[in-house]
């Protein structure tokens, strides 16, 4: 006797950028738009080093049809092999639609240079979003 396996899709992250602002607004469908501003994918340090910065990351999921409604989205924030912050949030979104989440760390910056947002929904693939910390504008 063949017995067809049972295959689970799981949420997926469609996308994670860090950002200035984010809103929502309803159009005719119904139908829901999000509205986001100031992508960045590097800043210009406030004052010289040490500094520490808190960047709004926003991961985007989508729950295909036939998936669990419920995960844990996990950040984990890296320089190279140190881990500088983490950030493990519950999510729920109902299967077919999109949600999204903002991440918000309190980021040390001792010198100058990029760290990396590891981002994944349960224990599925990493999506990983630079941000790098410039010297501050004279």
């Amino acid at each position: 006797m063949y017995v067809t396996p049972i295959t689970f899709s799981f949420m997926e992250i469609l996308s994670a950028l860090f950002i200035e602002g984010i809103e929502t607004r309803q159009v005719p469908g119904p139908s829901t738009r999000i509205d986001i501003t100031g992508i960045q994918f590097s800043a210009a340090a406030p004052h010289a080093v040490p500094v520490t910065l808190e960047p709004h990351l926003c991961v985007i999921v989508h729950c295909p049809v036939g998936s669990r409604d419920s995960g844990a989205l996990e950040v984990v924030y890296r320089k190279g092999d140190e881990q500088l912050a983490r950030n493990v949030q519950p999510l729920q979104v109902e299967p077919g639609k999109f949600n999204y989440r903002l991440v918000r760390a309190e980021l040390e910056f001792d010198e100058y240079g990029t760290i990396e947002a590891h981002c994944r929904v349960d224990l599925g693939p990493v999506t990983v979003v630079p941000f790098t910390l410039l010297p501050p504008v004279s």
